[in-house]
């Protein structure tokens, strides 16, 4: 039963309004905004590898703070500028789906066409880079190639959990940006975790195209990078975010509202 008075409710009824109403509006505008989702998260990737390189030269253990900072600024602007990202969306469609805003066959094919518009915008950071010098940052001892080739030696079951927790991350940002109402601690709240899972090392599809597709573009690809590899990454990847943003996360709040009393999120 719909709660009126959750605002977790009435947050996830216009994304979801939102969301098909772009996608049926145009496709294809639909996937330019979900294309800058992976813009904007490859781009702050593109820096903070650099940053990590830079600093690792005074410290090794600065490195991974450095790309975990600079990548968090990322999601702000996936948020703050209507971008489409595929792990959100994860959470409000799962969730629009359980309250019956949405039809879970349109709730799907929204997912994966973002998902493809993701992957598209990654890609395409990735290709402008290739053209600049600024590719030449990368080489076999980079922080980006050894970063993606420990990704892709990784168990797939090790994949599918580190998913689950870093769309929990990912997810309760999302959250803290649509239940928060100051701006200011909205973009720290945003900004901590995803400072906290990226540190930790744990795997998140949208990340892990601009990271693949840079160290693609770069020429600088371990052994253990090989189209198989990296497809089986991607899709546990997915699989595990989906289960922590859109079960733990989506599925689990839009139960907690589901009720009549008037404490509610």
């Amino acid at each position: 039963m719909e709660n009126i008075n959750s605002n977790f409710n009435k947050k996830v009824k216009a994304a979801c309004n939102k969301k098909e109403d772009l996608f049926d509006s145009s496709i294809l505008k639909y996937i330019f905004r979900s294309a800058l989702a992976g813009i904007f998260l490859t781009l702050t990737t593109l820096a903070g590898l650099i940053a990590a390189d830079h600093l690792s030269g005074l410290s090794p253990v600065m490195a991974k703070p450095a790309f975990a900072g600079i990548f968090a600024i990322g999601l702000c602007y996936v948020l703050f500028l209507n971008a489409e990202l595929a792990t959100g969306n994860m959470m409000f469609l799962t969730a629009g789906v359980y309250n019956k805003y949405i039809s879970l066959k349109k709730a799907i094919i929204i997912l994966l066409v973002c998902t493809l518009g993701n992957l598209i915008g990654a890609y395409l950071v990735s290709f402008v880079t290739s053209l600049t010098s600024a590719i030449n940052a990368f080489d076999a001892n980079s922080f980006l190639t050894s970063l993606v080739s420990a990704k892709l030696d990784k168990t797939s079951m090790d994949i599918l959990f580190a998913g689950l927790l870093a769309n929990v991350f990912v997810n309760l940002a999302v959250l803290s940006f649509v239940l928060v109402e100051n701006q200011a601690f909205k973009g720290f709240l945003i900004m901590s975790a995803v400072f906290m899972f990226v540190y930790i090392g744990l795997e998140h599809v949208v990340a892990n195209f601009g990271l693949f597709s840079l160290v693609q573009f770069s020429g600088n690809m371990k052994e253990n990078f090989t189209l198989a590899n990296v497809l089986r990454q991607w899709i546990f990847a997915f699989l595990g975010n989906y289960l922590g943003g859109g079960i733990c996360i989506g599925l689990l709040y839009a139960w907690l509202n589901d009720t009549k009393s008037k404490f509610v999120d």
